[in-house]
């Protein structure tokens, strides 16, 4: 692969992505594919490094909104096509993805989205507790009054799809500028003229931010108001199970966030702390298992005593509605951005990469992304706030 460690960068670029994560890579990946040459990706440090490090990344079309369902549908479609285009394993597991409802509302609003989803082919259905139980045999009914089912979802291993797309976009000559931080961005009337890193300055024709949890600084850089704020998500394994877990779908209980899935030799835990405050630490912290412990107890009491073997955190980049932030600014027509995914940009990056390549080539998007605009925050149009927030 491609990689500038050294003092300096390439003085100049068509493109330069900001982010080597899986939306940067992705980008670049089809960007180099289109024909697109002089492509810079620069990233702090490590590909993958980011929100994009995760161990287990879900995949899944499951969602309220008609534009995030296209967008999860034709990622997954990409995912299941990865070991031919661009070429790698990247150890998807279908398993499906089960939410559990435990009310009337809950249940009927997830009906409705079942409706749209099925509308655009996406193979999901509602389901009573008992089939529940017996997709998923750690769970208690008691309280649950149904769930949501869709055996297309599943989930894949973010690493191998950020090692995946940058060989492919390295080999198509793509320079990755690992190590490398963004210090500052050059504008003159309405473009963008050049990006400044610690390691030189790369003047360019256009700037893609694909910088996750860190896009509101980027964009201050340039005068674009992007309102990404960052928001600590923590997870944890369990030690080796004897015998092993049954494989289950990636489940998660609506009400609490809690959810768990198969990982490796055993299992995996999350929930979304809903008094962690905004901020970039990452430090994983063992108090927050209990957390976990309580909301599974009476959903899934086996787990709430099972031994954990460590643990992992990471960043969300949430905005205000939890939709993402994808289009090109109204102030720089050459300054693109794709961040903002509230969680949902791993299972999203393979269409929004298509979508960046489309903006940058000016063509039309395989799907229309105006709604997603960071300028909806300034106007108060866009898209409705996704419901299937976890």
């Amino acid at each position: 692969m491609s990689s500038t460690t050294v003092r300096t960068v390439p003085p100049a670029a068509d493109v330069v992505i900001i982010g080597g994560g899986v939306m940067g890579v992705r980008t670049a990946f089809h960007l180099a594919e289109a024909g697109v040459a002089n492509i810079v990706v620069v990233e702090r440090r490590d590909l993958g490094s980011g929100s994009s490090g995760k161990p287990i990344g879900g995949v899944r079309a499951q969602f309220s909104d008609p534009l995030n369902i296209e967008l999860g549908s034709r990622s997954l479609r990409a995912y299941r096509d990865f070991p031919r285009r661009p070429g790698a394993d990247i150890r998807l597991d279908t398993v499906g993805y089960l939410f559990l409802l435990t009310s009337d509302r809950q249940a009927a609003d997830f009906e409705a989205g079942v409706a749209v989803q099925n509308g655009l082919g996406v193979p999901s259905r509602m389901i009573g507790p008992g089939e529940a139980q017996r997709l998923c045999p750690y769970l208690g009914t008691d309280g649950l009054v149904a769930a949501a089912h869709s055996p297309a979802d599943g989930h894949a291993r973010p690493a191998l799809v950020v090692r995946g797309y940058a060989r492919a976009a390295a080999r198509a000559g793509v320079t990755f500028a690992t190590h490398t931080a963004v210090t500052g961005i050059d504008t003159t009337g309405d473009r963008v003229t050049a990006v400044h890193t610690d390691r030189g300055r790369i003047a360019c024709a256009t700037a893609i931010c694909a910088a996750g949890a860190w896009s509101a600084e980027i964009g201050a850089m340039a005068g674009v108001g992007l309102p990404v704020r960052p928001v600590r998500r923590q997870l944890a394994f369990t030690a080796p199970l004897t015998p092993p877990a049954p494989r289950i779908p990636f489940t998660i209980d609506f009400s609490s966030t809690a959810y768990f899935h198969n990982s490796d030799d055993g299992l995996l835990f999350g929930l979304a702390d809903p008094d962690q405050p905004d901020g970039f630490d990452t430090t994983w912290t063992p108090e927050w298992l209990e957390l976990f412990r309580a909301a599974v107890r009476h959903r899934a009491p086996a787990l709430a005593d099972m031994e954990t073997a460590g643990g992992w955190a990471g960043l969300y980049e949430v905005t205000p509605d939890h939709n993402a932030l994808i289009g090109r600014s109204r102030e720089l027509g050459n300054f693109l951005y794709a961040t903002g995914f509230s969680g949902h940009g791993f299972l999203q990056a393979p269409a929004v990469g298509e979508v960046m390549r489309d903006l940058h080539l000016e063509r039309e998007p395989c799907v229309d992304i105006a709604p997603l605009s960071a300028d909806r925050f300034r106007t108060g149009t866009g898209t409705r706030p996704e419901a299937h927030v976890v």
